[in-house]
């Protein structure tokens, strides 16, 4: 299966695009590497991404998709960046724009990037730099401008933000130079192809192109290219995610739940560090944990709890390791966390700028102190005992259910007033 993931650069009703064989993905962002639709083995071409108004895609994804023998190539916009950034681990790159970040004659996101439309379907409301610069290059070798006027024009150009680069804007600096003359010639140009001058189309087309000419050459990491970091685990944990009764969960946000939540848990965390000891994977014999802890510290029972020797990160890409962590897991807790995401969602939206992370640290921190009817001095051990990394991640995890309990806590508020009064 090829992958592409495209807009604006190319337009749906593309005829490339509308081959059996592609799959056709709004520009790619943080995550989109995680669909278990991309299976090893398939290519995803990489054309347009998000950077702004969401998290752009990671290296590591990429790198980590080239590890599991996935084809990743890049052109044109994001792709031609990361391709660029990513050649010699095994992307393959394709076009102008590409050869010209790899040559070192562009650097800029900027040189790539567009404002756009919202909505699936978005179009291009700017100018890319890189199509301005093969435009001028055109003109230049036409006799249309100077080589002298090209590189004043350009400069211009480059002053101007990206979201801001509208077509008024390149004809504000073409009349503001003296260039109307080009402007003219852009415009008989267009008339007689509407593409013209889009050598982000062009490199498009030749990296899709690509794709269906195979077979395109394998990717591979070269050894010990460090990709599965604490970083890259984080992320694939959230984009783990299960759907029922309608919802559809992170896995990871699912797990804080039971954390967080399920006064029982710590038992829950034990079994599992109990599981890891007897089933190592590094090779070496398994042990029953109580064995392990009096080997580690010479004394039987072990005077240390198992938390403060043993914080290893899960991976809930794993099914085992998901079912056995959430064993305690009830459909009242799908519901739960169903809720909460959505009166974050309504926060968010009555609240510009909310975001759950800019929550202060005092505030879940005292929560949770209420909710684990906890000592301060007794925290780090407990957020241990839960199977948090460090009390700081569970104060993290929290933020994004405060809105929910808060919810949850006012509500319930009333229900007593409701009750006293009709008393």
């Amino acid at each position: 299966m090829i992958h592409v993931c495209v807009g604006p650069t190319l337009t749906r009703d593309e005829p490339l695009l509308n081959v059996p064989s592609l799959r056709i993905l709004p520009p790619v962002r943080h995550g989109d590497f995680f669909d278990p639709a991309v299976a090893d083995g398939d290519t995803v071409v990489i054309l347009d991404g998000v950077y702004h108004q969401a998290p752009a895609l990671r290296h590591k994804e990429i790198l980590a998709a080239l590890h599991r023998g996935v084809r990743v190539i890049g052109a044109a916009s994001i792709g031609a960046l990361r391709a660029a950034e990513l050649h010699e681990f095994g992307m393959l790159g394709v076009g102008a724009i590409f050869a010209a970040y790899v040559n070192g004659d562009i650097d800029g996101d900027d040189e790539v990037a567009v404002g756009q439309e919202p909505g699936h379907d978005s179009r291009a409301l700017t100018w890319p730099m890189v199509n301005l610069r093969h435009v001028l290059e055109l003109a230049e070798r036409e006799g249309v401008v100077t080589g002298e006027g090209a590189k004043a024009l350009l400069d211009a150009f480059r002053a101007i933000y990206y979201p801001q680069r509208t077509a008024a804007a390149v004809r504000a600096v073409c009349r503001g130079h003296g260039a109307q003359g080009l402007m003219a010639w852009l415009d008989e140009q267009r008339r007689a192809d509407r593409h013209f001058g889009d050598l982000k189309r062009l490199d498009a087309l030749e990296a899709v192109q690509a794709a269906l000419d195979g077979p395109v050459p394998r990717s591979g990491l070269r050894p010990g290219t460090p990709w599965n970091t604490a970083y890259y685990r984080r992320w694939a944990n959230f984009f783990a995610t299960e759907q029922a009764d309608g919802f559809k969960l992170a896995t990871a946000r699912r797990l804080a739940y039971q954390q967080i939540f399920d006064p029982k848990f710590p038992a829950v965390w034990r079994a599992h560090l109990d599981h890891l000891s007897r089933h190592p994977g590094d090779g070496s014999d398994g042990l029953p944990l109580a064995k392990r802890m009096a080997r580690l510290t010479g004394e039987h029972p072990s005077p240390l709890p198992v938390h403060a020797v043993f914080r290893p990160a899960t991976d809930l890409r794993d099914a085992t390791t998901a079912a056995r962590l959430l064993a305690g897991e009830t459909a009242a807790d799908w519901a739960a966390i169903a809720r909460y995401e959505t009166c974050t969602e309504q926060a968010r939206r009555s609240n510009p700028g909310f975001w759950p992370d800019a929550i202060h640290d005092d505030v879940t921190h005292r929560t949770l102190l209420r909710l684990w009817r906890c000592e301060p001095g007794r925290f780090e051990e407990e957020a241990g005992a839960r199977g948090f990394g460090s009390s700081a991640h569970a104060i993290e995890d929290m933020k994004h259910f405060m809105a929910g309990l808060l919810h949850d806590q006012t509500q319930a508020a009333t229900r007593r007033e409701l009750v006293t009064d009709a008393m």
